[in-house]
């Protein structure tokens, strides 16, 4: 343990520090330079050997894998964020006098209050996060880049944290808070502060420095608070929260507006200059990644979900245990404080394939924790997302040549943020794109907030050969355009391909070897009467183009610990169905595989798949005189057995026929198209969804899918196809009826009325309750 640390009271579930079977956790000290450096890297061990341990020197449970961490942040029920703004070191009686003399009276604020109260005010104050409402600082964001980027930019060398990161949030927040800007210096000196009083461990000395920082701090914000009241109008969040007041004096207090003014300096600006610096740190570190945004700006808002991802400038959170309750295997009993550690979470393996790994085309990058979740998530996400993309695109756009310097990075100490003091880069001036070039200055990017950002994070792809595999069907190799790693992949995964300038975007089963880091495959069958793709594909691709390519993602895995397997597939169905089989062939498991097609000769990979399946390949091309009889073929099933189908509307409703006398769960079907048509006004209802984590209820118009409605309640959920067919944004259902149009969940799944696919899927009543 430390030597700084507490008596040895011991942990608090097994007693004294010897006998707690944390091993290693007395190590675990968040003050340290390991922790401020990586804290992913830092709490390796723990999410790999002891994912929910005792800090004996904290006095809290540490948290460290992404399921529990955000199963914490979901449940207010059982855990409460009351001790989210706690001083984690408790002020001597000096400091306190000290703040008492400034009349520091700090009460909850929307990130340590607790239900039901949090969310009535949280609904009141919610209009200026939303995703139109935010657009509106854009103008703003890009005028102080620019500006502020004009002073140093023939310098060839800066500390970007003072010359840019601090300063521009810092006015786009007060701003947005509807603050002046003559206070911004000492608003810096107090937030840092504020950070040190709450998070951080200051010593008896620094304790009364501090405190006077902070009383001053409050005795500010008081009297900006004043100077608002006297006159309202106008725009910012605080004289929005005084509006407010005027009809709900009740839910918006003084006390509470007056704490929300000082929490939100520091919110708005604070964890934005952060993570700005964090994520630029982060591109610089990787040249390659770095280079890729300059020369396709359109990769910046994926790439900052993944920067988030990896880097985000909230490390930590804390929630304490209202009742008994069992976290990540562990029982913990009520009272026990948790430090929910969102950047261990974002590293995870388990969630994020290659989570040490920046990779800014990563398919969920935007599935991170760094904003929190659940009814306490970050309300100014959508702000912060709005300015890093525009400080990246700035600073890309005119400084592409620029790299990191010499330099020792230093941060606050404190337990929950994180960002450099300082980050120095430097570059020649002469090779300045604007010098030559001024036209570069007129680009512009549009940001995206409020959207999934997985359509911005396609990479480049080269078509290294095309090969005819039968009759109408083209396979495409596919490699990547510079030396960058291919993303790897799993038996049933899919990839979106963009087809040239055309504004097509068409999703292609992967086909060939997982095992084959080298290259990707996928096999387009020619439909002429289609729509569009698959005909450009066929007429238009060349070996050597260059192509978009995102994903892989996969939505129909098949399970490697079944005793047995079917595999169907017709016609092109074969393409996610041949991956399988191999699979299963290298595992050693027991499996068949069916492959139906109307003619043999537009039937692809037969003698590949006859060579490496032998007799468990059964071929039914009906014009040999093969056609299948699955009701024969499938009617005698081994206990335990998997079938997986792909392939022509007809087969698939044949097999689900069928799948009626086997178990529930049996059958698993991939579809070529998505059920869901476009929404018509006149033939829906409008609908009430209430959100089980928060008690926010969102009225679902007639004219509104469920996921557009979330998306205007500033609720993040990922999606992709918007047809029901790739599954990406599913959510649970806990009560109501759900009218399914998808392609994506089984009939079982559908009967059991727990989960709906939101870009599609309504209610067939007037009342859905979900868990978000």
């Amino acid at each position: 343990m430390n030597a700084s640390s507490p008596a040895a009271a011991g942990c608090p579930m097994h007693g004294a520090a010897g006998a707690c079977p944390a091993v290693g956790a007395e190590r675990f000290d968040p003050f340290s330079s390991g922790y401020h450096d990586d804290p992913a890297q830092y709490l390796r061990w723990a999410r790999e050997q002891l994912p929910v341990f005792y800090s004996e020197a904290l006095g809290y449970w540490v948290v460290t894998r992404y399921e529990d961490v955000k199963g914490v942040f979901r449940n207010h029920r059982d855990f409460s964020p009351s001790n989210a703004l706690e001083k984690l070191t408790p002020p001597s009686e000096q400091a306190q006098a000290v703040m008492a003399s400034y009349g520091y009276a700090m009460n909850r604020t929307l990130v340590n209050e607790d239900e039901p109260a949090h969310m009535a005010r949280r609904r009141l104050l919610l209009g200026p996060f939303t995703p139109e409402a935010v657009r509106e600082h854009e103008p703003m964001a890009r005028r102080l880049a620019r500006e502020y980027v004009d002073r140093f930019i023939d310098s060839g060398r800066v500390d970007l944290v003072d010359a840019m990161l601090w300063e521009v949030p810092l006015t786009i927040a007060l701003h947005f808070l509807g603050i002046d800007e003559e206070d911004m210096p000492q608003l810096r000196r107090y937030s840092i502060a504020h950070t040190v009083n709450t998070w951080g461990r200051p010593s008896p000395d620094q304790q009364l420095e501090v405190a006077h920082a902070v009383g001053n701090f409050w005795a500010l914000a008081g009297r900006i608070l004043d100077k608002m009241r006297a006159d309202p109008s106008g725009p910012g969040w605080m004289k929005f929260g005084i509006r407010m007041q005027a009809d709900h004096p009740d839910v918006v207090t003084d006390s509470y507006l007056h704490s929300m003014m000082m929490a939100g300096i520091v919110a708005a600006h604070e964890t934005t200059a952060n993570a700005t610096a964090n994520a630029l740190r982060l591109l610089l570190e990787h040249p390659s990644a770095w280079r890729e945004i300059c020369e396709d700006p359109s990769l910046i808002p994926n790439a900052v979900e993944e920067c988030l991802r990896m880097s985000g400038s909230i490390v930590a959170w804390r929630r304490v245990a209202l009742h008994d309750v069992r976290v990540g295997g562990v029982d913990l009993p009520a009272g026990s404080r948790l430090l929910i550690v969102m950047t261990s979470g974002n590293h995870d393996d388990a969630r994020f394939t290659d989570a040490d790994l920046l990779d800014i085309h990563r398919d969920n990058a935007g599935e991170h924790l760094s904003f929190g979740y659940g009814a306490h998530q970050c309300m100014g996400k959508n702000l912060a997302r709005l300015e890093l993309q525009v400080f990246l695109e700035e600073l890309s756009r005119r400084l592409p040549h620029m790299r990191l310097a010499e330099q020792r990075f230093s941060y606050v100490p404190n337990i929950s943020f994180r960002g450099p003091e300082h980050l120095w880069v430097e570059w020649d001036p002469r090779d300045n794109p604007e010098r030559r070039d001024p036209a570069v200055l007129d680009a512009r990017q549009p940001v995206r907030i409020g959207e999934s950002t997985r359509a911005t994070g396609a990479r480049l792809v080269r078509v290294a050969a095309l090969r005819a595999v039968a009759e109408r069907v083209l396979e495409i190799e596919l490699e990547p355009d510079d030396q960058r790693a291919l993303p790897r992949w799993s038996p049933g995964a899919h990839v979106d391909l963009e087809c040239g300038d055309t504004g097509l975007s068409r999703q292609y089963s992967l086909c060939g070897d997982p095992d084959d880091a080298r290259s990707l495959r996928v096999a387009v069958l020619h439909e002429a009467e289609g729509r569009g793709g698959s005909n450009w594909i066929h007429t238009r691709l060349r070996v050597g183009d260059r192509l978009r390519l995102r994903g892989p993602r996969n939505h129909f895995g098949f399970d490697e610990n079944a005793p047995s397997l079917v595999f169907v597939a017709g016609g092109i169905g074969i393409t996610p169905i041949a991956a399988m089989a191999r699979r299963a062939r290298r595992l050693g498991m027991d499996y068949v595989l069916h492959y139906s097609g109307h003619a043999r000769a537009g039937m692809a990979y037969v003698d590949e798949l006859r060579a490496l399946h032998g007799e468990r390949l059964r071929l039914h091309a009906a014009d040999q005189g093969a056609r299948a009889d699955y009701a024969r073929e499938l009617r005698d099933l081994p206990a335990g057995c998997g079938v997986y189908a792909c392939g022509p509307q007809r087969l698939l409703d044949a097999l689900q026929e069928l799948s009626a006398a086997w178990p529930p769960g049996t059958l698993r079907v991939e579809r070529f198209q998505g059920g869901a048509g476009a929404l018509d006004p006149t033939r829906e209802h409008a609908f009430d969804v209430e959100l089980s984590d928060s008690g926010q209820r969102i009225r679902v118009g007639a004219d509104q899918t469920l996921l557009q409605a979330l998306r205007a309640a500033n609720i993040d959920l990922p999606s992709d196809c918007c047809e029901g067919l790739c599954g990406s944004c599913e959510v649970r259902v806990l009560e109501g009826e759900v009218d399914h149009r998808d392609v994506v969940l089984t009939p079982a799944e559908r009967a059991r009325n727990t989960k709906m696919m939101a870009c599609c899927s309504r209610a067939a009543g007037t009342r859905l309750v979900l868990e978000l």
